[in-house]
């Protein structure tokens, strides 16, 4: 069900000088530039975007505990045929896209990526990668980068962690394969407890985010939202850095095969359910993602995943509840400024003489 508008008289008022100027900067300038965005994306769906995602594929010629790698590639072919017929945006993979035998063989690993990212490349539009703990169980980020393919111009070929835009919206990939002293995972060389996002891609996050205008969405394998052993040891720094920034609408993440979802300051954090557990279609997983005009967000499920509503993130110069910044909210802002009795009345001025 989507958002109803929140009526003003439920809405608490604690109004500063500092709120109402930043409130009323932003209830300007979105009144201002309004009428030319929407004539710039005339004909386009502006601050929309409908993609598909899917997680934890583990490609690989053996099958242990619930994990059923080899029929995978079976799985990404329904997953692909689907996206295709829906004529999503684009595709994402948000990690553990292939595995390794037992024991590891350097070659047979990137033979069982090329064949998972052959399957995967038969989307017809756009598609991306995150890079997940498995991807660097044999073989080196490099390797990896190597035989996968990232749309887009502005996309390094050996960026792990990049962003892109699409329909006035902007997605970040982040990449949380590093150990505690920094190092990139390679060739199996660490712990999959162990995942971290080091300072200079903290940094590199927290200038990209601040370089755009547009709502973001984050894409990351491990998680995000808590604290154990699928999350990243860091990972209340990255919100620190998402929180503050206001802009962020959703982070989709993996990793942890059973999914989960949770909700912390205002930010929906999705976690898909693995592709590789339990055999057969009927325990397929992936899922389409439609990010509305409102700000509000619908996950449709297959198979396996779990379907989703979140709620619309509204700008804090949305003061009447529906989402859409006008000359509405800034007259409530006026309104309810008088009334605070926060404008200053001082003596009348005197005449002045002849």
């Amino acid at each position: 069900m989507r958002n109803q508008p929140i009526p003003p008289a439920h809405r608490d008022w604690i109004i500063t000088r500092r709120i109402f100027l930043k409130a009323s900067a932003a209830s300007l300038t979105s009144l201002t530039v309004g009428p030319l965005i929407s004539h710039t994306f005339a004909g386009s769906r502006p601050n929309t975007a409908r993609f598909g995602i899917v997680t934890d594929s583990h490609y690989a010629n053996r099958n242990y505990s619930d994990r059923f790698c080899t029929e995978s590639l079976d799985k990404m072919t329904e997953c692909v045929e689907l996206m295709n017929k829906q004529e999503v945006d684009f595709l994402i993979e948000l990690g553990d896209f292939k595995d390794e035998d037992a024991p590891p063989v350097e070659q047979n690993t990137i033979s069982y990526l090329q064949a998972i990212e052959a399957v995967f490349r038969q989307f017809r539009g756009s598609i991306y990668h995150v890079l997940g703990n498995h991807d660097m169980d044999s073989i080196s980020k490099s390797q990896f980068l190597a035989n996968v393919e990232n749309s887009g111009r502005g996309i390094a070929p050996d960026a792990s962690y990049y962003s892109f835009d699409r329909n006035g919206l902007h997605f970040v990939v982040l990449d949380a394969n590093y150990s505690s002293n920094g190092t990139d995972y390679d060739h199996g060389n660490f712990s999959w407890t162990d995942a971290n996002i080091p300072t200079a891609e903290l940094k590199w996050l927290r200038q990209d985010i601040a370089s755009v205008d547009g709502p973001v969405i984050v894409f990351v394998h491990q998680r995000l939202d808590g604290t154990g052993d699928h999350y990243v040891n860091n990972a209340a720094d990255v919100r620190q850095i998402l929180e503050t920034s206001g802009k962020v609408l959703a982070v989709f993440q993996g990793h942890h095969h059973s999914g989960a979802y949770s909700q912390i300051q205002g930010i929906h954090y999705y976690t898909l359910r693995a592709m590789v557990v339990g055999s057969g279609a009927v325990n397929n997983s992936y899922a389409i993602v439609e990010v509305h005009s409102d700000r509000s967000i619908t996950v449709s499920a297959y198979r396996r995943a779990v379907r989703k509503e979140f709620p619309a993130r509204c700008s804090i110069a949305d003061l009447n509840g529906d989402c859409v910044v006008d000359f509405e909210d800034l007259a409530i802002m006026a309104e309810k400024w008088l009334d605070s009795g926060l404008v200053e009345s001082g003596p009348s001025p005197r005449p002045r003489r002849r």
